[in-house]
């Protein structure tokens, strides 16, 4: 029998990765539905459960915290193996949302929320890690960009597919769904991904806690990017966990309503981040990220002068999200080579402190809407994100790939 062309092997490969990238891609729409789904209902939930708005955005918080754990994680992963991480992520967000689903009250709420925060600590930067890999740095553009995509989907899709689920079977079914969802994802990535080799000793195998604050210390790059991801997600929770309340207040929209046009939302993000996969690379990483952060200050100022109509608001929102996907989804491509010899600790370490952002921002937007309305979340978004472009170009004056 006559052998492949050498050309086979690395069409075969390339293959194989595409297919393990679209599964994950499809973990992460599931894993980013439980984590956002939140957001857009919080007036509708605080009603459902007899809480005020701010428990419900105080929950956004608790979901937040648990990107904190990237600091303990991040380390386990690279040491572990990524697969098992991944694996292991959708099993959280399984457990939380079925119990969510047959105990439907705040409390248990609550636990879903961690279980659920807690599977993304552990699914997202062992993804990350495992495609940077596998990725040349002049392609890492492109292959996060793609990953980013089930972010957009969740608003795209994931979002409105569970308010028409609410709205027909009530909020214990979209529970269900969920967590429906993360069984088939575990059997996809057990069927698809290959078993984790063992990791191999080294500096990989020894990084830890300590030798993690050691490298912040000594890279300027480094902390300076864990500085920026706290400050642009602070002020994007600001205003992300009261746009339902902003758009129920403004236009008299319906639960069903908010959930459709959180679509937009969705789409905005989806064209950033095909944005950072078409021309990131082309155009430069760092260069991309340090012009979408300017960008996003101008956004959050032009959202109070779009209350006047709803296609105003929803062009404004879409606008938004759009530079604001594009500049995170930049960044991130830059995080996955500034501690090449531990990637899935550096890429949690930049979530860690994202999640610190958030958890900041969600406690802040319910008081920040209640006292100042949309005129005020904008504002102070926008000096946020001011400080964020400044740690962004402390943190990459000079660096270059090595």
């Amino acid at each position: 029998m006559p052998k492949p062309p050498p050309e086979t092997k690395p069409r075969a490969a390339a293959g194989r990765l595409a297919g393990q990238i679209a599964a994950t891609i499809a973990c992460r729409l599931v894993l980013n539905t439980g984590r956002r789904f939140i957001y857009p209902f919080a007036p509708d939930l605080s009603r459902e459960l007899g809480v005020p708005l701010t428990s419900i955005t105080g929950l956004v918080a608790v979901n937040s915290a648990t990107s904190l754990l990237g600091f303990c994680l991040g380390p386990v992963a690279d040491r572990c193996g990524y697969r098992a991480m991944m694996i292991l992520g959708m099993g959280a967000l399984t457990a939380g949302m079925a119990g969510a689903g047959l105990y439907p009250v705040f409390a248990m709420l609550v636990v879903a929320q961690l279980l659920s925060g807690a599977g993304k600590s552990l699914f997202d930067p062992a993804l990350q890690a495992y495609i940077s890999e596998r990725v040349p740095y002049t392609r890492r553009g492109l292959a996060i960009g793609l990953l980013e995509t089930a972010w957009a989907g969740s608003t795209l899709a994931g979002i409105p597919l569970l308010a028409l689920l609410i709205d027909q079977a009530g909020w214990r079914a979209a529970f269900f769904a969920l967590s429906a969802s993360g069984v088939l994802g575990i059997g996809l990535m057990a069927c698809l991904l290959p078993a984790d080799a063992p990791r191999p000793a080294g500096p990989r195998a020894q990084v830890g806690f300590r030798q993690l604050l050691a490298a912040f210390l000594r890279s300027r790059p480094a902390l300076g990017m864990a500085v920026f991801a706290f400050f642009f997600n602070t002020a994007m929770d600001n205003l992300f966990v009261i746009y339902g309340a902003w758009l129920e207040e403004a236009f008299h929209l319906s639960v069903l309503a908010i959930g459709v046009g959180t679509s937009v939302i969705g789409a905005g993000e989806l064209l950033g981040e095909f944005i950072t996969a078409g021309l990131g690379d082309r155009l430069g990483l760092k260069r991309m990220a340090v012009g979408g952060v300017a960008l996003c200050v101008l956004t959050y100022l032009l959202l109070p002068a779009a209350s006047q109509t709803l296609p105003l608001a929803l062009a404004a929102l879409f606008l938004h999200f759009c530079m604001f996907e594009m500049t995170l989804v930049t960044g991130l491509s830059v995080t996955t080579e500034l501690l090449p010899q531990a990637r899935a600790t550096m890429i949690a370490s930049f979530y860690a402190a994202a999640g610190a952002g958030r958890i900041c921002g969600a406690l802040m937007g319910g008081p920040v809407w209640l006292a100042w309305g949309i005129w005020g979340t904008g504002l102070f978004s926008a000096a946020l994100t001011t400080l964020a472009l400044s740690a962004l170009l402390y943190a990459l004056r000079g660096w270059k790939k090595d």
